[in-house]
């Protein structure tokens, strides 16, 4: 079976969105990786089928309920994938998870809404709790876009180049370095002579170089742990860029 995503959600219509078009959307027509959609609502009993309620000890907002979440999981369980639920208090999502996915037979997205959902079912069925950024959307379902593009795009075949992921952002612990393209003067800008001087070991040297002073500058964080990698380059022998190609346009 090919990689496949089940994504729980109030709002089916949603998907595929954005993973229908271009790498991903590709992809799913070839059926290199399969979406599925478990609408919530339909495993809610009563009258109204109810997905949510008040909460306990009183709060502004209705938290989703345990029993019909745990219903709707029931019919999207893919064996050995991770139940992933998408809330701001997770783990960041980082490209190490995301390559770890990639390489499973596929993932369970549980999309939140409302003020929340009940502690109770994320710890009975051991749901990995993942974010995608510090900040609060109406929804989990922008969030299982993005984890699922993140993923799909690293699929086999998915991307025409097999170097291409290995030069991103985050691959080896830093950010990825400047790109340019003809032409090779614009608006007074000039392209740094390095990368068309035709030497391959000192462009190589200069995008390292570029990826290592950019991830220093932006994330202190992300730079921390580069130099603390055993892998890391020392200071004392990391390449630096030429005076002629440290310009930015």
């Amino acid at each position: 079976m090919n990689w496949t995503a089940r994504v729980l959600t109030l709002f089916p219509e949603m998907f595929p969105g954005p993973l229908g078009h271009s790498l991903a959307g590709r992809a799913l027509t070839r059926g290199d990786w399969a979406l599925e959609t478990i609408d919530i609502r339909a495993h809610a009993t009563g009258r109204h089928r109810s997905v949510d309620d008040t909460p306990f000890g009183g709060g502004a907002g209705m938290v989703m309920r345990p029993d019909v979440l745990d219903g709707a999981l029931t019919a999207a369980e893919i064996a050995d994938a991770p139940l992933v639920v998408l809330t701001p208090r997770g783990r960041p999502l980082t490209q190490a998870r995301v390559a770890a996915l990639a390489t499973g037979p596929g993932v369970v997205l549980l999309c939140g809404r409302y003020e929340g959902i009940d502690q109770r079912v994320i710890d009975a069925r051991g749901m990995e709790e993942l974010s995608v950024g510090d900040y609060v959307l109406s929804g989990g379902e922008p969030a299982a876009m993005v984890l699922l593009d993140a993923c799909v795009r690293l699929l086999p075949g998915v991307m025409g180049a097999a170097e291409s992921a290995s030069e991103e952002s985050f691959a080896g612990g830093l950010l990825e370095y400047p790109h340019y393209t003809r032409p090779a003067l614009w608006k007074g800008h000039a392209v740094p002579e390095v990368l068309i001087g035709g030497n391959h070991a000192a462009i190589a040297a200069w995008r390292r170089s570029e990826a290592e002073r950019i991830t220093r500058e932006r994330r202190p964080d992300l730079w921390a742990a580069y130099r603390a990698a055993p892998s890391a380059v020392a200071p004392e022998t990391a390449t630096t860029a030429r005076p002629e190609a440290a310009r930015v346009t």
